[in-house]
């Protein structure tokens, strides 16, 4: 059960935005917007994303970026599989 309120006001045109595209997910406003919400609050959380390495292990983190691109057999096949949307030869 949800007992937290959120409250905010928007002008017409957003709110029907949000209901128009609500609808097309078949969610109800309240529904839609806190779920688009929490989406984006975790992406922004997961792009503050910080860790510390002394002088050596930075070195051997940014060695290992800008080492050449090993072949990777899996990833090669990956993207040999036609996407099932395009159509055509």
């Amino acid at each position: 059960m949800r007992d937290a309120a959120i409250n905010l006001r928007a002008h017409p045109e957003q709110r029907d935005l949000i209901d128009q595209a609500a609808m097309l997910l078949n969610k109800n406003r309240s529904d839609f917007m806190l779920e688009a919400a929490c989406d984006k609050a975790q992406a922004v959380l997961l792009d503050q994303v910080f860790f510390k390495l002394d002088d050596a292990k930075f070195q051997e983190f940014t060695a290992l970026l800008e080492a050449p691109i090993q072949p990777n057999e899996g990833l090669a096949r990956l993207l040999a599989v036609k996407a099932p949307w395009k159509t055509g030869t």
